[in-house]
């Protein structure tokens, strides 16, 4: 109960006060994709504290960038969600591990860290199990409850059909991506369609806060089936799932900060270096505030989930 109002209290500030709640964010430097110095993530955040105070990253050990990440941090009231990454070769894990452990004998993780996040999408890439996540979450888990930080929640980040039961109960919560448009949904289904999966997860769940780890819209690139990048449907993907999150208290991190042009292009739609608020040159793609809640009506009711989950 004290995570779920932890996390709920941490929602309802970053809502209150920027325009999106966190940030996914990769430190690297955007044109090259060469390894982050502190004076190029103090340059980014500058640029990100406009619309956040909260990012995610997704290793500590890559390019030994939590180091500069949180050096950038010192004194200010930034926020961060530490990756550690996790393939099918379990000593990347065993790497990142250690180093989020020596990090927290040098930075103060209890300022800065809201959440560590074991693995991002390796059930979906098929190089980890549940069992295999569960226990790494586990052991990370009581590796910082031995340096006093036992606090700071533990999790992993998956799509929304990879969590189990044995995944859900080995964190402290359930952190999943939805991506409408890698279903294929049209933007005019794509709010009703997160929403449907949050509930579905929520439903499983039990008493664990469900948070959305990913959500995002590309604005460039090939379609994928009836799900169209465009800057507009971006916008208005943000608009909706923002405020309807908004309403509902959903803890979330929008995908993603910078458009990233060292990302491949050689997948189904080419769109892995279009899904940035901002341009590979920091310019914003959209006026501030980039979305507006007055008047909002969400396109179903929650009452969907409670109903649903009633039924005997």
């Amino acid at each position: 109960m004290k995570l779920l109002l932890t996390l709920g209290a941490l929602a309802g500030a970053a809502a209150a006060t920027h325009e999106l709640m966190a940030l996914a964010y990769n430190p690297k430097q955007l044109a090259s994709g060469a390894c982050p110095t502190v004076d190029t993530v103090r340059d980014d955040l500058a640029v990100l504290a406009k619309y956040t105070n909260e990012v995610r990253i997704y290793s500590v050990k890559d390019c030994n960038q939590g180091e500069p990440v949180l050096r950038a941090m010192e004194g200010t009231d930034w926020k961060i969600q530490l990756g550690l990454w996790v393939n099918k070769n379990d000593d990347v894990y065993e790497k990142d591990n250690a180093e989020l452990i020596r990090l927290a004998g040098v930075f103060d993780f209890k300022k800065h860290v809201t959440a560590v996040i074991v693995g991002n999408e390796a059930i979906y890439r098929a190089e980890q199990t549940s069992a295999q996540i569960a226990a790494k979450v586990r052991s990370t888990r009581a590796a910082l409850a031995q340096h006093g930080l036992g606090s700071i929640p533990v999790t992993t980040s998956e799509t929304w059909p990879s969590y189990d039961q044995t995944l859900i109960d080995a964190v402290d919560f359930v952190n999943m991506h939805a991506f409408p448009f890698w279903e294929g949904i049209s933007i005019d289904s794509a709010q009703s369609k997160v929403f449907e999966h949050v509930y579905d997860l929520q439903r499983a769940a039990g008493n664990k806060t469900v948070a959305i780890g990913e959500t995002g819209w590309p604005d460039a690139g090939g379609n994928y089936d009836a799900a169209a990048p465009s800057a507009k449907n971006e916008q208005r993907y943000m608009k909706e799932f923002v405020c309807r999150a908004n309403l509902e208290k959903l803890r979330y991190v929008w995908f993603s900060a910078f458009d990233e042009a060292w990302k491949p292009t050689t997948n189904a739609s080419s769109v892995e270096a279009h899904w940035g608020i901002l341009r590979g040159d920091k310019s914003p793609k959209f006026p501030s505030p980039m979305y507006d809640c007055k008047g909002f009506v969400p396109s179903s009711s929650r009452n969907a989930k409670d109903d649903s989950s009633s039924e005997d």
